[in-house]
């Protein structure tokens, strides 16, 4: 990145940093974001130096371009909150107050008890996305069967339209989480790349970053101010702490965007292959009955999974989605026999 365009990063920090301010106007938080301005102000004046020193120019005044525009009027709009992803992406840090509020609370660095704690969720993660992705195909699918099942008999086209279904259903799922997972993963590579430049050209400017954060947690300044010298002293580990706490992100929870996709793409195909599978074998009612038989049965058990999540009694959970999936099935079943009637 060329120096003009840091300079810009910077300016354009500083103007949203003033927004947050006046928007968290009367809390704590205010404080702390206008000392980031001031940063930020510092910041761009080494960048304007050094452009300078390059043979360019900085203009005199910066304005805000239009993407900074809609963010403050969002901003203003709904506070920075729901907000935070994307001012983290623009460059405004402290979002982990956003998501660590409490006082006197300040993020353990890698290796501590805390973090081996936290460190493995990820299995946790994985096994709530793979309930929730079988639940999708469960009951999408299933409702779509029952539907067509309403309106015709033929079976060839029921199970035409239920691996339609599953085979659309499944792809879109993983496109989505593609998208997700890969936007994340650029966010987090090119904000952590601005890190390091940053840590670079003024590792001094990001401590003090880094300690406003800390203080507006309830650390005492010295205190602050210590730790995060004691932090950024270490490239490896300063990074790591810089995204923590001053874009909000965990570089544990990123993870791979195929991964994402594949392990989406299989969960959404399991649930939606279960109300499929007897119309692969027979047609008539008795695969009807067997397919209601199969889903009733899957869907009670996936709303028993997901009280693990949940802390709610595994029976009320799963008696729950079975409601919610028999009520699904039941009214696209009766949309596809007033269709069938309709069209015949």
């Amino acid at each position: 990145m060329s120096e003009l365009s840091s300079w810009r990063e910077e300016k354009q920090a500083a103007y949203l940093y003033h927004v947050v301010a006046e928007v968290e106007a009367g809390t704590p938080r205010a404080a702390l974001f206008v000392e980031l301005a001031g940063e930020a102000e510092k910041q761009a004046a080494i960048w304007a130096r050094l452009a300078r020193e390059s043979g360019a120019t900085p203009p005199a005044q910066y304005a805000p371009d239009t993407r900074t525009r809609v963010v403050a009027s969002l901003l203003r709009r709904f506070g920075a909150r729901p907000l935070r992803t994307v001012l983290s992406a623009m460059k405004v840090r402290g979002m982990s107050l956003y998501t660590h509020p409490m006082q006197g609370h300040v993020s353990q660095e890698p290796g501590s008890e805390m973090g081996k704690r936290h460190r493995g969720m990820g299995s946790g993660g994985n096994l709530r996305a793979a309930v929730f992705g079988v639940n999708d195909g469960l009951i999408s699918n299933a409702s779509l069967i029952m539907g067509i099942a309403g309106a015709t008999a033929d079976n060839a086209l029921i199970l035409l339209s239920g691996a339609a279904g599953l085979i659309a259903g499944a792809f879109s799922m993983a496109a989505g989480e593609y998208v997700s997972v890969r936007s994340q993963r650029e966010m987090f590579e090119y904000q952590i790349g601005l890190e390091k430049e940053e840590l670079d050209h003024y590792p001094e400017e990001e401590a003090e970053e880094l300690a406003l954060i800390y203080q507006a947690r309830g650390l005492p300044r010295d205190d602050a101010v210590r730790l995060a010298t004691q932090l950024t002293a270490d490239p490896a580990r300063a990074l790591d702490t810089l995204a923590r706490e001053e874009l909000g992100l965990n570089p544990e929870d990123l993870g791979s965007p195929w991964g994402a996709a594949l392990f989406s793409f299989s969960a959404f195909a399991v649930g939606a292959s279960i109300p499929l599978l007897p119309f692969l074998f027979a047609g008539g009612t008795k695969s009807m009955m067997i397919a209601i038989a199969l889903t009733t049965a899957a869907l009670f058990v996936v709303g028993a999974t997901l009280s693990l999540f949940t802390g709610r009694n595994a029976w009320w959970s799963g008696a729950r989605m079975l409601g919610i999936g028999v009520a699904a099935g039941a009214v696209t079943y009766l949309i596809g026999k007033v269709l069938g009637v309709t069209l015949s």
